[in-house]
C-alpha cells in the first residue's frame, strides 16, 4: 500500500480560472466549433475543467489552471484550437475577457 507523503509547510499552487472571448468566427460554424474545442482541451492536460459555448456572437472559453494567472497561455492554447477547428478561421480578435484566482 502506497503512502502519501505531504511535505510540512507546502502552499498549495493556486488555482486560476480564466475565461477567453473570440470575435469574428462564422454563426454557421460556431456551434460546431465549441464542441470540438470543448473536446481538444480534454487532451490538454495543463488546463483543466475547459468548456467552450457560443453564445451566437462569439466563442468563449473558461479554463482552470495553475500556471497562467493572466490568461496569456490560454489565449495562445484557444487560437491553435480554433485555427485547428473552424473551416474558415475567423476574422476578427481574441482576447482575455477575465482571471480569476480561485
Amino acid at each position: 500500500m502506497a503512502e502519501e507523503h505531504l511535505i510540512e509547510n507546502e502552499a498549495p499552487k493556486p488555482t486560476y480560472r480564466v475565461v477567453v472571448v473570440c470575435t469574428g468566427v462564422a454563426m454557421n460554424a460556431g456551434t460546431q466549433a465549441a464542441l470540438d474545442i470543448t473536446e481538444e482541451f480534454t487532451h490538454r492536460p495543463r488546463h483543466h475543467n475547459a468548456v467552450c459555448i457560443w453564445d451566437g456572437h462569439v466563442l468563449i472559453l473558461q479554463s482552470e489552471n495553475d500556471f497562467d494567472p493572466n490568461g496569456v497561455a490560454l489565449m495562445d492554447e484557444f487560437s491553435d484550437a480554433i485555427s485547428a477547428n473552424v473551416e474558415d478561421g475567423f476574422n476578427g480578435d481574441i482576447r482575455v475577457q477575465s482571471t480569476e484566482l480561485i
